[in-house]
């Protein structure tokens, strides 16, 4: 598959998945990028707006096993990693899948579940695997987890801790419809659903190879050079208590590819970066107490940097 192919297949995709969704391209596409570069979404949003619509459209269109869960308090790991339990017939311990072992899992409202609850996702997150008893289990691939969260400060939700929060490539939001979207939603739910209209576009194994392309796409060094200034100055702003991580530069360069290759080309340019920088890394921010007072945001820092930063020159 070249990258020409791969363009005209992620065209393909997002127009099936856009029969679900009305408006909202551009958090659609995001959410491609995201997956292409093997990243994983958290949408923070109010209820009511496409969240998990959005979910399952993407496992239709990409022919992903979905899985769901609502998170609320009392949801234990083991509903997610799976649990060890005695077989009667052998007398041994046999293991019993959890949730998360599938290609795309929703972690619906994530912040409704304890701590300990919303920690056992980060293996699965990170290694592409989880452990119980001792013994690790192999998530299938492609593997992606959408998880929502609804605003801060809603009613039984706690924050998520950093070293979560780091490990989701992208935060996005939907938002509320304009009124002639909200008008050509409620023309088109007359009578049927609309995710019974999202087609599936490709197998399991094509999404993995538009996966490795994107992996292929080449970044100059200058880029490289370019993402580490960016990210290296949310680390010494005087508003910021905790900046960037290494982690966070990877994701800006993988994301940077999975534009790259949705345009058709095998390189990087820095109009791959500077669209994306600003959702791939203001979750990851931890601002100085008081700030909010002052009308300063994680957005408005980090778009202030984009402004102060020179890009380079890719011939």
């Amino acid at each position: 598959m070249n990258n020409n192919a791969g363009n005209i297949l992620g065209k393909r995709i997002l127009q099936s998945v856009m029969r679900a969704i009305v408006g909202k391209e551009q958090v659609v596409l995001r959410v491609l990028l995201a997956i292409l570069a093997r990243g994983h979404i958290l949408i923070e949003d109010i209820p009511g707006v496409g969240k998990t619509t959005l979910a399952i459209a993407f496992s239709k269109a990409l022919n992903l096993e979905y899985s769901r869960v609502q998170f609320t308090p009392d949801v234990l790991p083991s509903d997610i990693t799976g649990f060890s339990i005695i077989n009667k017939d052998t007398g041994r311990m046999e293991y019993t899948p959890g949730a998360v072992l599938c290609n795309l899992f929703l972690a619906d409202e994530l912040n409704r579940a304890t701590s300990r609850t919303q920690s056992a996702l980060l293996e699965a997150m990170e290694e592409g695997q989880v452990t119980v008893d001792g013994e690790s289990h192999i998530i299938p691939q492609p593997f992606v987890v959408i998880a929502t969260q609804n605003p801060v400060g809603a009613a039984g939700t706690q924050l998520l801790p950093d070293s979560q929060m780091d490990r989701f490539m992208i935060r996005l939001s939907i938002g509320y419809l304009n009124h002639e979207e909200e008008v050509s939603l409620l023309k088109r739910k007359q009578g049927r659903a609309l995710l019974d209209l999202v087609e599936p576009i490709v197998t399991r194994e094509e999404l993995e190879s538009m996966c490795t392309q994107t992996d292929a796409v080449h970044i100059d060094p200058s880029l490289f050079d370019y993402i580490v200034k960016l990210t290296a100055k949310t680390r010494n702003n005087p508003d910021i208590i905790l900046g960037a991580s290494p982690r966070a530069s990877i994701a800006i360069a993988s994301i940077a590819k999975a534009s790259a290759y949705l345009q058709g080309r095998d390189y990087v340019v820095p109009n791959d970066i500077t669209p994306l920088f600003i959702d791939t890394l203001a979750h990851r921010l931890v601002l100085r107490p008081g700030v909010e007072n002052e009308n300063i945001t994680a957005e408005r820092i980090l778009s202030e940097i984009l402004r102060t930063v020179q890009a380079p020159r890719i011939h």
